[in-house]
């Protein structure tokens, strides 16, 4: 299960996630993110109530980094021990800027 609430603010995107970020939940998120990005300078992911991310969660923050290189910045704030573990595992910390 996973609970993704948005927040913008003029150009800056804020989306927390809410529970597991895995194979059969990282779909919704990636389909809302192709249109939800359109005009975005600032997008902030928010995974305080992030529990779990698996690699198919992985690959849609990927393709949203790529995105937001073009035309901004992405940021993943409030990740829990355990997912900044799986970041640091992978190799995403060193893609993704981690605050």
């Amino acid at each position: 299960m996973l609970n993704i609430t948005k927040n913008t603010n003029g150009t800056a995107l804020t989306i927390g996630l809410e529970g597991r970020l895995d194979t059969v939940t990282s779909p919704t998120l990636e389909g809302e993110l192709k249109t939800d990005l359109n005009g975005v300078e600032e997008l902030v992911f928010d995974m305080e109530k992030l529990q779990y991310i698996s690699s198919a969660g992985l690959r849609v923050l990927l393709s949203a980094q790529k995105v937001m290189n073009k035309q901004g910045n992405m940021v993943v704030r409030n990740a829990s021990d355990d997912v900044k573990e799986i970041f640091d595992v992978t190799g995403f910390s060193d893609i993704l800027t981690i605050e």
